[in-house]
């Protein structure tokens, strides 16, 4: 059965500790980051590890380590952090131009990739006081949107992984079946049975955690052969160059790779749908001015993005 803890009762300094703890993993650099005394933060580890029962930090060697709980709780204490720190920084109108606020984006690489320099600009061009920061997407905080969304501004995913949360669709793009262009073994056309046969590069795997596109694939009753398995979209290309290895990429990445990538794409022989990306947010920012305003920027950018691509894209 799931602890229940009376907030009341807590001291949101200990968040301010803990997250500084975490993302140190030494209690001399926390300290030092914070102004406190190493004894007084000490205390706070000390109290910490009551609270949940577990070291949270343990010495191995020379180093310092997180236990597992305290790795799943680092993540989770940013972010929950960045939600305090909204709060009690909400100010009833919003001025861009004298905006210091950071925002926070969840993205993929290949959102960052596509937007990031786009959002990056116009927010500049606006808010120039205002900082931008974008962290990585997990199958872990996706899985969580509503509660990850509480301590986050937006997140960027596509649709079949979020539901029931507001959400603005920003852009649509293809899935392209990339080779290698030394991978004699697939034609200017690939078959069903290549899918099946060729050994595959892919982003994320499991029951919760793949693209659309694999989904899809698995539902046409397609299982690819999986050799490879990365985190990050960017890292595919050079996973398939100077192999026979097959990915799915989006076709917008593919188009920003450099023109000697190594890489060729050849149509996919069967439907696996768009991707239709889109920005979510927690309800509680519908009507929150800052966040009105970042929503805005992201369109322009997402709107900005498709413009600049070349025609029949």
């Amino acid at each position: 059965m799931r602890k229940v803890t009376n907030v009341a009762n807590l001291d949101l300094n200990l968040l301010v500790s803990l997250d500084a703890l975490l993302q140190h993993k030494s209690v001399t650099k926390a300290a030092q980051q914070l102004g406190l005394s190493q004894p007084a933060l000490s205390a706070s580890l000390a109290r910490l590890r009551r609270h949940y029962n577990d070291e949270l930090l343990y010495r191995a060697g020379n180093q310092s380590h997180l236990t597992p709980l305290a790795a799943e709780l680092r993540q989770r204490t940013r972010l929950a952090l960045d939600g305090v720190e909204r709060a009690f920084s909400a100010q009833p109108e919003f001025d861009a131009g004298q905006a210091t606020r950071e925002f926070t984006i969840l993205i993929s690489d290949y959102g960052t990739t596509v937007l990031g320099d786009t959002i990056a600009r116009l927010l500049a061009e606006v808010a120039p006081h205002a900082r931008l920061r974008f962290r990585p997407t997990s199958p872990d905080l996706v899985a969580r949107a509503e509660q990850t969304l509480v301590g986050a501004d937006l997140m960027l995913v596509p649709h079949g992984f979020v539901s029931d949360l507001p959400h603005d669709d920003l852009h649509r793009d293809r899935w392209v079946v990339v080779v290698s262009t030394d991978n004699d073994t697939i034609g200017e056309e690939l078959t069903v049975d290549d899918l099946r046969t060729s050994p595959w590069v892919v982003v994320f795997h499991g029951q919760t955690a793949a693209t659309p596109a694999d989904r899809q694939l698995r539902m046409l009753g397609i299982e690819p052969r999986v050799q490879v398995i990365t985190e990050n979209f960017l890292t595919v290309p050079n996973l398939v160059v100077g192999s026979n290895r097959i990915a799915l990429l989006q076709e917008r990445l593919v188009h920003l790779l450099p023109l000697n990538s190594g890489l060729r794409t050849v149509p996919c022989p069967v439907d696996v749908g768009e991707l239709v990306e889109a920005m979510w947010w927690h309800p509680v920012y519908d009507r929150d001015p800052e966040h009105l305003f970042l929503r805005d920027i992201v369109r322009r950018a997402a709107q900005l993005a498709t413009d600049e691509l070349p025609p029949g894209q």
